[in-house]
């Protein structure tokens, strides 16, 4: 009786040892496959880190561009009401873009303006400009 106890006890150590190698070359697997994840994981957030900075320079670039097209563009109104102003006779600027609005070309614009071409090519685009973002 005391042998089929220790046949018993024997088989049931082989078992136990049985088990555990598999559970350790399991736990060994899961692990690598953690590994392989967090691999992945680490360079996926390296890449999204490349691309908010990328974002976030474009950004700032922007800014600071959108910063000097406001220093540029703050006086333009002033400028333009002392080009009203410096010829009573000649027709305004508002006046000026309301016939491009009809149609005028920027000849009928110098002839009946009294702008300069430049001028006159100005009122003419702007104009264009506006129409195009309506």
């Amino acid at each position: 009786m005391l042998e089929i106890a220790v046949a018993v006890l024997g088989l049931f150590c082989m078992l136990l040892a049985g088990t555990c190698f598999w559970l350790v070359t399991s736990l060994r697997q899961q692990a690598q496959m953690q590994a392989e994840r967090d691999a992945f994981r680490d360079q996926r957030i390296k890449e999204l880190s490349r691309r908010l900075d990328t974002y976030l320079t474009g950004s700032i670039r922007m800014g600071e561009e959108l910063h000097e097209l406001r220093r540029v563009v703050a006086p333009l109104p002033d400028k333009l009401n002392q080009m009203e102003q410096r010829d009573p006779s000649s027709l305004s600027f508002t006046q000026a873009a309301r016939l491009v609005g009809m149609g005028a070309s920027v000849d009928d614009l110098t002839h009946s303006c009294g702008l300069t071409k430049a001028e006159a090519e100005l009122v003419s685009k702007l104009h264009k400009s506006q129409k195009q973002n309506s």
